[in-house]
């Protein structure tokens, strides 16, 4: 069954207004799709200091850590339970050749990173290293190949290295590497951004390069277990999904993605933490094209695959804005107000409630790079709000979607309107209901009635994260500034439950 989904505007202005009201119905179908946990994925490109100085410290730093990966950043992706991990790239993976990264570390040729900054590293951080942290994690690793400078043997040799069981010239040289048993990587980017860094390629000539990729990097004896996506469109280019929905044969490919950032505008972002209301909306304004984009790319994809087997796989995604004054331009470091909250809150409110389609997400990126989850400074290490959004909407991993109908106010900013009110909502295996909402109007606050008719409901409780400021944001002074508190403005009903929603604030609900 193909869920629909509802947005219905609703909006009566007449002088100044605190409160407006706003509505919403849940669709208890027990058809809709799965929410699956790995919409929640993460990414950790070679960029900056996400890897070299945000990861990874070395083992024979001060800073404590296991096997030279901070101790304090493994808790913290623990605790948001990071499904998985994309790496090693992004541009950086187009240039990457897995074999510099493993074997001794004092005998690794070292490489420059002309993508990020021209910075020359060392290759200490690979393969082994890598997988080994997704373990610890308990997530899966999104290996990302490469397909613009590289070759089919090369990429066909990584997944034999890290996923073959018996003997093979490249299980032996695993083995001789210290690892008797494969890791069984099940996710595979073939190439990314193909249409730019990594080779300025038209769609049908990649179909073509996908094809022989895809054919030689599995066998008979796992070619059941592999989940291959290709590089897909740049935002809105619906050519591109056109393209490869109907020229790469079905047996061939799992998954197709798709890149989108929020920004103020693409030739100037704008400050990350100094910026005025109009920058807000805009961004805003990009943030929620997402909805039309994941709509209209997964039409042309259920056109080629009315049976819902290819994934839409949204593997870049996230806040964008100017680097911090006195870093280097191409670490893209930037700081992590509100806004990026309410990014992160309606974007994944649109994945989850197009969970039929969406079947991974990656934020780009984890720590220090764009819209980070974790920002290190030496020893010191802080979460984000856009970290809390995330910890807040754990709740929705693999729990069954509950369509929603919703009547929303709008928000105005300067004649131009915005849906204020964002929501998602999904019940788990105990039965518990949990609904997201996110109010992204700069100045009111809305009330919003959620229609229970068909959820029993005896208790709820809620969370809420809120600033007074757009502009707030945790700082390695003071890093616990923007927290997740308990949510008590809500008034629980037999038939509904009433809830005031703050400016720019984010608040899940449970209802049991």
């Amino acid at each position: 069954m193909k869920v629909k989904y509802f947005l219905v505007l609703l909006f009566s202005y007449t002088g100044f207004v605190y409160s407006q009201k706003a509505s919403i119905n849940i669709v208890n179908d027990p058809e809709a799709p799965l929410i699956s946990k790995h919409i929640y994925g993460h990414f950790a490109e070679h960029l900056g200091r996400c890897i070299y100085g945000g990861f990874y410290v070395g083992e024979n730093s001060e800073v404590p850590n296991t096997q030279g990966v901070r101790n304090d950043i493994i808790k913290a992706l623990k605790e948001i339970k990071i499904p998985n991990l994309r790496w090693p790239g992004g541009c950086f993976a187009d240039t990457y050749h897995w074999k510099d990264g493993i074997g001794s570390k004092e005998n690794r040729p070292a490489i420059v990173n002309r993508w990020w900054g021209g910075v020359t590293e060392d290759n200490s951080f690979g393969t082994h290293d890598f997988l080994n942290l997704c373990e610890v994690l308990g997530a899966e690793p999104y290996l990302a190949a490469n397909v613009g400078s590289g070759t089919v043997q090369e990429f066909n040799e990584w997944v034999q290295y890290v996923n073959h069981q018996g003997k093979s010239p490249m299980s032996d040289l695993r083995k001789e590497n210290g690892r008797l048993q494969p890791w069984n990587v099940k996710f595979w980017g073939v190439g990314n951004e193909m249409w730019g860094c990594g080779g300025h390629m038209t769609p049908e000539y990649y179909a073509n390069i996908y094809k022989q990729y895809a054919t030689f990097m599995t066998d008979w004896s796992n070619s059941d277990k592999l989940f291959r996506i290709a590089s897909g469109a740049n935002v809105a280019d619906y050519h591109w999904t056109e393209v490869l929905m109907r020229d790469i044969p079905k047996n061939l490919i799992e998954g197709v993605a798709l890149h989108s950032y929020s920004f103020v505008e693409w030739s100037n972002k704008g400050s990350a933490t100094d910026f005025n209301e109009a920058q807000y909306f805009s961004t805003m304004q990009t943030a929620l094209k997402m909805e039309e984009l994941v709509t209209k790319h997964s039409e042309i994809m259920d056109k080629y695959d009315p049976q819902n087997k290819i994934a839409l796989i949204v593997d870049e995604w996230g806040g964008w804005y100017n680097v911090e004054e006195g870093t280097n331009p191409g670490f893209l470091y930037q700081q992590n107000t509100m806004r990026d909250a309410m990014i992160a809150g309606v974007t994944l409110n649109i994945f989850n409630n197009h969970s039929r389609r969406v079947k991974m997400a990656n934020l780009a990126q984890t720590v220090n790079v764009l819209q980070a989850v974790i920002l290190t400074e030496d020893e010191k290490m802080l979460r984000t709000p856009t970290y809390h959004v995330m910890k807040m909407y754990t709740v929705h991993h693999d729990a069954r979607l509950l369509p929603v109908e919703i009547k929303s106010p709008e928000y105005v900013y300067d004649n131009e309107k915005l849906p204020a009110i964002s929501v998602s909502a999904s019940k788990d295996k105990e039965g518990a209901v949990h609904i997201s909402l996110v109010n992204i109007d700069a100045e009111k606050s809305n009330t919003i009635t959620v229609n229970l008719d068909n959820i029993p409901v005896k208790k709820a409780e809620g969370s809420i994260l809120k600033s007074p400021n757009l502009q707030d944001h945790n700082t390695f002074d003071n890093p616990d500034k923007i927290m997740p508190v308990k949510f008590k403005d809500f008034k629980l009903k037999k038939e509904y439950v009433e809830v005031t929603l703050p400016p720019f604030s984010v608040v899940v609900l449970e209802l049991k």
